[in-house]
């Protein structure tokens, strides 16, 4: 009965602003707890879609300063705001928490602010499985606005953008940052591009470089257009044009209904993650593992196709 109680102990303290809980509730993803399932059941109706706004980029770019200013700029205005930093491969990097807390540390003793690292590693299904979660428990702690910061750029962060509302993309002048982003796709997914550390040399060029790959995009009628935005984030130029420009995006995904789109592709893509887990996590478990091993081995070899494999695998 304690261990019943706990889940729904854990999601009151986290709803009623305690951070130790909503750091415990956050654990039990990372961990894989068997609790989840109880605490995802009690946590569904508490929900009140938070804004979450996703932040990639290459190393040295300055999301981190980023992030910490629109904290700033949100708290101004009164709204919570909950932060997970994302390393999808390990708690151990020099990226795991935002480059580091220090460069938060205003914020560590106000308690509209939760800040957290996260690694995904070992877990079947990576950071589609766990990020998923980890924002549920924010938004149904009260949390008005989410931002995920990732460590780089890849496909892990291609991965994470997936899971915002709005997605910046930072470059920083004299990178070739601009360049990086057209070749690892991520141009596709930025809803915003900010280029930051704009009051150094180059920033101009940085942003020729995004205007003139922008124009060799198609844009279907009423599609959202990235703008792009200067930011000093240091000294908070340009946060003000950025906050303007998530609002506009926030309203263009209200009214073109691609807000709840976005929304419904992420539970399908959740479900389907948690589905693919559980399948792998009792293939593992059964007695016929060597089965298959020796299935395994029949593929390799060229005697067996893939398709008649899984099917002997999976048919009583």
């Amino acid at each position: 009965m304690a261990e019943r109680a706990e889940p729904e102990a854990l999601v009151s303290a986290a709803e009623g602003g305690d951070p130790r809980a909503l750091a415990r509730l956050i654990s039990l993803v990372e961990n894989g707890s068997p609790q989840l399932r109880s605490v995802m059941r009690l946590i569904a109706p508490r929900t009140r879609q938070a804004r979450v706004i996703g932040l990639t980029g290459a190393p040295g770019v300055g999301k981190s300063t980023v992030t910490g200013a629109l904290v700033r700029a949100y708290r101004e205005t009164g709204l919570r705001v909950g932060v997970l930093a994302v390393d999808p491969t390990s708690p151990f990097t020099g990226g795991a928490l935002l480059g580091d807390r220090v460069r938060m540390q205003d914020h560590a003793t106000d308690g509209g602010v939760f800040i957290r690292s996260m690694a995904s590693r070992g877990h079947l299904g990576g950071l589609s499985w766990a990020a998923p979660q980890a924002l549920r428990i924010l938004d149904a702690a009260g949390f008005d606005v989410i931002m995920v910061e990732t460590v780089g750029v890849g496909q892990a962060e291609v991965e994470i953008a997936s899971l915002a509302d709005t997605t910046l993309v930072i470059v920083a002048p004299g990178m070739g940052d601009s360049v990086q982003a057209a070749k690892a796709g991520i141009l596709e997914i930025a809803d915003i591009f900010v280029v930051n550390k704009s009051d150094r040399p180059g920033a101009q060029e940085a942003i020729r470089d995004l205007r003139s790959m922008l124009a060799m995009a198609n844009y279907g009628e009423g599609a959202w257009k990235p703008p792009i935005v200067s930011t000093a984030a240091m000294s908070g130029e340009g946060i003000d044009d950025l906050i303007d420009r998530l609002n506009a995006h926030a309203t263009w995904l209200a009214e073109s209904g691609e807000g709840e789109r976005r929304r419904v592709a992420r539970a399908r893509e959740e479900i389907t993650v948690l589905a693919v887990a559980q399948v792998r996590e009792r293939l593992g478990a059964l007695p016929g593992e060597a089965r298959l091993e020796e299935l395994a081995g029949q593929v390799a070899s060229g005697k067996l196709d893939p398709y008649s494999a899984a099917d002997e695998l999976i048919s009583p």
